[in-house]
């Protein structure tokens, strides 16, 4: 039989619609989800971190527009109201997106305000999506204590670059496990590492390498507080950070010492780099 012209046109069609992309199909769907805008997830975590100890209402470079489309989101679920929509990633942003992991039944430093991956790639459904992705990783056993698996990498690299052993005096997620650590060990990332032996050129040097990996780090000396000597780290926009450990962080991107008087930064001066930065260098 002789199909007419226009149900020839109808049969090629439906023949081409999977090839093509038909709405609903794989094709239309990755085609949809080019076309959505990108939230660079470690810009907007880079700014939960510095933002909120500002003290004016200045931007993190790089960050607004990622900001923005999760501030819209956090609108639109009637957790941030729209006069804090500005691209700032302030106090009450960092308080919005808690409530929405809260939402989600996280608790915990699932819950500490930090956009974290799942968390993220979820509020963007259909809104965003998530691109330079961050993750801690499992937690592992180093040296009797528990890190994180990016942590670790991290050390190691810092180790390699310095060419000599580091040991950890206190590790990550250890809530309430040293008082004089005023909460900064209770998530992941932090570490306190021994300077036993160390002079004060060594202890410089130690800190320059963890700072050129990724770590917001300070030698601590027994002047500032009731502690012995070490050295505190914190791994930059670890996303299981404390909230006293992501206020260090966004301390030390301001030029200070990390400490609770805010004193000038008393560290060597490098590039500030997170892990992932450091990598693509």
């Amino acid at each position: 039989m002789k199909l007419t012209s226009c149900a020839a046109a109808l049969a090629a069609a439906a023949l081409l619609a999977p090839l093509t992309g038909a709405a609903g199909s794989p094709a239309a769907q990755a085609a949809d989800a080019r076309a959505l805008p990108s939230v660079n997830m470690e810009a907007t975590v880079k700014a939960a971190q510095i933002d909120p100890r500002r003290a004016d209402d200045t931007l993190t470079p790089g960050a607004k527009s990622s900001v923005l489309l999760v501030e819209k989101a956090l609108r639109d679920r009637k957790l941030l109201a729209a006069k804090w929509v500005d691209g700032y990633f302030g106090t009450t942003t960092v308080a919005a997106y808690a409530k929405y992991q809260k939402s989600l039944g996280y608790t915990g430093l699932a819950a500490n305000g930090m956009p974290g991956k799942t968390s993220l790639a979820k509020l963007g459904a259909g809104r965003f999506k998530v691109t330079k992705t961050i993750t801690p990783g499992a937690k592992v056993s180093s040296g009797g204590v528990i890190i994180n698996t990016r942590t670790r990498n991290m050390l190691a690299e810092a180790k390699r670059l310095l060419g000599r052993k580091l040991v950890l005096d206190q590790g990550s997620y250890n809530p309430g496990g040293d008082p004089t650590s005023a909460g900064t060990h209770d998530g992941g990332g932090t570490v306190d590492i021994s300077v036993k032996g160390m002079n004060a050129a060594t202890r410089t040097a130690v800190v320059r390498a963890l700072r050129k990996v990724g770590f917001a780090a300070w030698v601590r000396n027994p002047d500032q507080a009731d502690w012995p000597w070490h050295i505190h780290a914190v791994a930059i926009s670890d996303t299981d950070l404390s909230a006293q450990s992501q206020h260090q962080v966004g301390d030390y991107y301001l030029g200070l010492n990390g400490l609770a008087g805010r004193g000038p930064d008393d560290g060597p001066k490098v590039t500030i780099r997170t892990w992932e930065e450091y990598q693509r260098r």
